[in-house]
C-alpha cells in the first residue's frame, strides 16, 4: 500500500501566516509548510479533501485524476471541501464514491447537479464496514465534533492495515476492542497541540498523543513493526528538531507535506 501525505498540518497550517512564534520563524526559515492534512492512498483512496487537496497532490508530483473514492472523517472545512466535486465533474465522468458521516454527505450533494450519476454518497457511522475501490474500512468513533458527527478509519486490503486518525480527542476505552485487537502497520494520529497545556477534549497534545500510542500498544493495536506518524500539527509544537526528537522517544516520528511511503504488513516466518 502506498500512502502519501499530501498534507499534515492543522486546519491554519504549520506556520500560521499570521504568527511570529519561533515555532512559526523556524519553519518559515526552513521553507516547512505544513497545510491541512490530506492522504492519498495508492492513487485512487483520498482520505480527506480539503481547500488545497488538489494543489497539495499536484504540488508533490500526483493527479487525483484516478481517486475512486473519498472518504471524509468529518465537515470542518479543512478537511472536506466539497467544491471538488464540481471541479472534478467538469473533467471526469468515472464513477465516484463519497463515504462521510451525515454532515459530509448533505454538504457534499449541494455542489453536484442533480442530474450527475457518477457521483455516489454513502452515509457511515461509527461501528460500520464498508469495502469501497478495493479496500475494507472499518468506522471509528472520533472524541471530536463538526457540525454532527465526526468519525477515524481503519483502512485494510491484503497487503497492509493503516489507522486514520484525525481530527479527535482520547480515544475511547474500548477503541482496540473496535480496531480488532490485532496489529495493524502504520498509524497516522493527530498531534495539534505539542506543548500547549489545554488541548481540550477534542484534540490531542504532546502528552494525551503518547498516552493514547501507549493504550493502543496495550490493545495490541501497536506492535514494534507498526509505525507511527504524527499528522495534524499545528505551530503549538516545538521547532522541528525538538519535535523529532520528542517523538522518537515515544516511538513516533514525523515526516513534511508530501512524504510517500510503502506500508506492508511483516512476512510472516
Amino acid at each position: 500500500m502506498q500512502i502519501t501525505l499530501l498534507g499534515t498540518g492543522s486546519s491554519d497550517g504549520w506556520p500560521n501566516a499570521f504568527c511570529r512564534c519561533p515555532s512559526c520563524g523556524d519553519a518559515r526559515r526552513r521553507g516547512d509548510l505544513r497545510s491541512p492534512t490530506s492522504v492519498l492512498i495508492d492513487g485512487r483512496l483520498l482520505l480527506d479533501c480539503g481547500p488545497e487537496t488538489e494543489r497539495q497532490a499536484q504540488r508533490h508530483g500526483f493527479d487525483l485524476a484516478d481517486v475512486q473514492a473519498i472518504v471524509v472523517t468529518h465537515a470542518h472545512n479543512d478537511h472536506w471541501s466539497p467544491a471538488a466535486l464540481m471541479y472534478r465533474s467538469w473533467v471526469r465522468s468515472e464513477p465516484l464514491t463519497v463515504v462521510g458521516p451525515e454532515p459530509v454527505i448533505e454538504a457534499g450533494q449541494h455542489w453536484l447537479d442533480p442530474q450527475q450519476q457518477s457521483v455516489s454518497f454513502r452515509t457511515v457511522t461509527r461501528g460500520d464496514e464498508i469495502e469501497v475501490a478495493g479496500y475494507r474500512i472499518t468506522v471509528l468513533p472520533a472524541n471530536h465534533h463538526a457540525l454532527g458527527e465526526a468519525v477515524l478509519y481503519l483502512v485494510q486490503d491484503e497487503t497492509a492495515r493503516v489507522l486514520y486518525a484525525t481530527d479527535t480527542g482520547p480515544l475511547t476505552a474500548d477503541f482496540a476492542d473496535r480496531v480488532g485487537n490485532s496489529p495493524v502497520d502504520l498509524v497516522l494520529l493527530e498531534e495539534t497541540f505539542g506543548h500547549r497545556s489545554d488541548p481540550g477534549e477534542t484534540h490531542l497534545n504532546l502528552v494525551s498523543f503518547a498516552e493514547t500510542i501507549q493504550q493502543l500498544r496495550t490493545g495490541g493495536v501497536v506492535t514494534d513493526h507498526t509505525q507511527v506518524v504524527a499528522i495534524h500539527m499545528s505551530h503549538h509544537n516545538p521547532p522541528l528538531g525538538q519535535l523529532q526528537t520528542l517523538l522518537a522517544g515515544i516511538g513516533a516520528e514525523v515526516h513534511p507535506d508530501g512524504w510517500t511511503n510503502s506500508v506492508s504488513r511483516p512476512r510472516r516466518p
